[in-house]
């Protein structure tokens, strides 16, 4: 027959939660919500920064990752629709486009560039901006 341990009363409360959160997290996952924010959730690039270039309107954002490329255009101020487009070329092969009308970001694009420069384009309304040849 197991003994009995008593605990102090300060130890319960922090017991209890201690046992409930990954209970709740475990649940979360199952219904497939999501359990914490995910660090570029605004771009959907991987890769790190390797360019950023402000326009009046937004700005245009390269991600480089081993083997890949990839850009957004990002509005400064999201909300209304308007026109929005952001290109990526790599050397040699064809460009990769995305545009329309959107409230927040135009993108992301991604294209093969292991062991390639590539180029980007991206407007927000009347405005633009370009890298030129770049990652090389």
């Amino acid at each position: 027959m197991p003994v009995p341990v008593s605990m102090p009363a300060s130890v319960r409360p922090l017991l209890g939660r201690l046992l409930v959160l990954p209970l709740i997290a475990a649940v979360g996952l199952v219904l497939g919500m999501p359990t914490a924010p995910a660090a570029h959730a605004a771009t959907s690039c991987t890769g790190r920064p390797a360019k950023t270039v402000a326009f009046a309107t937004g700005e245009l954002r390269v991600y480089k990752s081993r083997a890949y490329a990839c850009a957004v255009t990002v509005a400064k101020k999201p909300g209304k629709r308007r026109a929005m487009s952001v290109s990526l070329q790599p050397r040699g092969g064809r460009a990769v486009s995305d545009s329309g009308k959107y409230t927040k970001l135009a993108g992301p694009v991604t294209v093969h560039a292991l062991n390639r420069c590539v180029r980007a384009s991206g407007s927000i309304g009347g405005a633009s901006a370009s890298t030129g040849w770049i990652l090389c």
